[in-house]
């Protein structure tokens, strides 16, 4: 092993730690990376910097403009509106409707993008059918990431392995060149979750049930005594929320008038405060604000949502709240909406939330005038548990985007234009016909998949320039040596999988694709069927909820608990691994 080998080794293994424990964000780790390859001389600043301008990431970046004219236009809103009525009632036929309507979808826009959009529309589903919801959202997100197979921009790393492979002088894939096994994993899946995984899905109490039903603990009366140094003072003056913890969900006037509790809102003698804090913070305040506790029916009214609305909501895949604290991005103020209560990962906060720093998976139940809610879901950062309203859609434009993926698709497959200048064209009709303007383009692209890509890529480059890639593949090859080439095949994959988890599947293809590229030449095999059994299982993230954005986006609404995924995902991967072991072969011969 040379000092070269070694050093990039080292690096490899500190980037999958650093993307395992989640101490650093992602897009920071990979930068790292591409900062510790370029001191260390092990690829030169040009080919640093050259993942910013290679096709596969001009690529990712255009397809998610392309589907944000699809989400803007209320398309793919449409879509998941026919979910209900072609579903039904039964459980089983409702999951598959789900997965197929996901799957598709994902097939032509990313994958979190299509699991976001059909997100409130199952949240409804599962209140009609009174089905958990629990029951219906890992097999949506499941969907997504299998869905992905079927097209080349239906994942980063169907794009990425493409890219590598041409790099390498290699014939990279055509647009449907996924389509066949696509095909047989996305059904392999179906079936699986329809026959078997559902019965593996835990059917929890809605997570808005339980946030409300604990949060009742937690709701008081108090009314405002003469004496007390509140009156006269509006409520941002008071600083009940910044001293004692306590939200003002109410204010009830002359027992009769119901008043919003704005910032600017003063307080008078005798108004009576609904409130929500814990016992402790609220004698607190009683004492020193002379605050005299009441018992009425007010609580009630407000935890009902009677003229208010009671939503669940939780961070959308664009969100800028994540790290953040709802006082920090003054969320009342802008919104309308009080937080009561947030779940994260099975468990209920409610004491002093406005502090509580976001994390990406929570689910927040918020409460607020029905007129404020349409703002909510139009924002970019939070994603509603209700039916989006399709009005509020360029609807008129829908034909329009349409229009322009089908000119994308025809470019491509028929035309032969490579698939980065096609996406690019894409782009530009999008913006020039209205569908979008270039401001809700910049906003329509993930930044941090498109900087992990592009500051990884120079790690797949100091792989293959000093012969790591061949090192480690001369060692997966000894180790199956004699097993024959579906062994090596199922270790691929395998591996890939495994990696998948704790780090993007992005990542994972920069780092596995070169290596496999070198065990199919070292083989004498196809280096295309090792490389797409390669994005097939690096596409498996169904472990854990970490593996893939998709995963954590249906954590918080979901209610579910780590060992959920696991339980219903490995199995699956089990089915996937042996779909693709015995038809991929028969599409992609391993032997050219």
């Amino acid at each position: 092993m040379t000092p070269q080998i070694a050093l990039t080794l080292f690096i490899v293994i500190a980037a999958i730690v650093l993307f395992a424990t989640e101490k650093l964000r992602v897009d920071v780790v990979a930068l790292l990376v591409l900062i510790t390859l370029t001191i260390t001389g092990l690829v030169t600043p040009l080919e640093a910097f050259a993942g910013f301008a290679n096709p596969a990431v001009i690529t990712v970046w255009a397809v998610f403009i392309v589907s944000g004219g699809l989400f803007k236009t209320g398309v793919a809103d449409m879509l998941g509106k026919q979910v209900a009525r072609l579903a039904g009632n039964s459980e089983a036929r409702l999951i598959a409707v789900i997965m197929l309507t996901c799957g598709l979808m994902s097939a032509f826009m990313n994958n979190i993008g299509a699991t976001a959009v059909l997100l409130p529309a199952v949240a409804g589903i599962s209140h009609q059918t009174k089905i958990p919801l629990s029951k219906l959202l890992i097999p949506l997100a499941f969907s997504s990431l299998l869905g992905g197979n079927l097209t080349l921009i239906g994942t980063p790393p169907n794009i990425l392995a493409s890219s590598i492979l041409a790099e390498r002088g290699l014939e990279s894939f055509a647009f449907f060149d996924f389509l066949p096994t696509g095909i047989v994993v996305f059904g392999a899946g179906i079936l699986y979750m329809v026959f078997i995984g559902r019965h593996l899905l835990p059917a929890y109490e809605p997570v808005k049930d339980i946030q409300t039903r604990r949060l009742r603990e937690y709701v008081s009366e108090v009314r405002v005594s003469e004496d007390s140094p509140l009156a006269g003072q509006a409520l941002y003056e008071t600083r009940l929320g910044a001293t004692y913890g306590l939200s003002v969900l109410a204010i009830i006037r002359n027992d009769k008038k119901r008043i919003t509790p704005l910032p600017d809102v003063r307080l008078a003698a005798g108004d009576l405060l609904v409130v929500e804090g814990s016992a402790k913070d609220l004698v607190q305040a009683q004492e020193a604000l002379g605050l005299v506790p009441e018992a009425g029916e007010e609580a009630d009214l407000v935890m009902k949502g009677n003229e208010m609305d009671l939503v669940e909501a939780t961070l959308s895949p664009r969100s800028s709240m994540a790290g953040r604290s709802l006082k920090q991005m003054r969320f009342r103020d802008h919104y309308g909406f009080t937080a009561l209560a947030i779940w994260r990962q099975g468990e209920v906060i409610f004491q002093r939330i406005s502090e509580v720093e976001l994390q990406f998976g929570d689910a927040l139940l918020l409460q607020g005038p029905r007129h404020r809610l349409a703002a909510l879901q139009e924002g970019d950062d939070f994603l509603v548990m209700e039916p989006v309203k399709l009005e509020q859609r360029r609807r008129e434009k829908a034909p329009l985007a349409v229009g322009i993926m089908l000119l994308v698709l025809a470019l491509t497959t028929l035309g032969g234009m490579h698939i980065s200048l096609a996406m690019v064209i894409g782009v530009a009709l999008m913006v020039l016909s209205g569908v979008l303007n270039m401001d809700e383009a910049y906003q329509s692209i993930e930044w941090r998949s498109v900087f992990l890509i592009a500051c990884m890529l120079p790690l797949g480059t100091a792989m293959e320039t000093t012969g790591t890639a061949r090192f480690l593949a001369d060692l997966i090859v000894g180790a199956t040596a004699g097993l024959g080439l579906l062994a090596t095949l199922a270790a691929i994959y395998i591996l890939a999988g495994l990696i998948t988890e704790p780090m993007s599947n992005a990542a994972a293809t920069v780092l596995m694709v070169p290596i496999v590229i070198d065990i199919a030449l070292e083989l004498g095999a196809s280096p295309q069927a090792f490389v797409l059994a390669t994005v097939i299982g690096a596409s498996t993230s169904f472990l854990t909820p970490v593996g893939h954005q998709a995963n954590v986006l249906v954590l918080g609404p979901g209610g579910y608990r780590f060992s959920d995924y696991t339980r219903v995902g490995a199995p699956l991967n089990l089915v996937i691994l042996i779909a693709t072991l015995l038809f991929l072969p028969l599409f992609w011969p391993l032997v050219p």
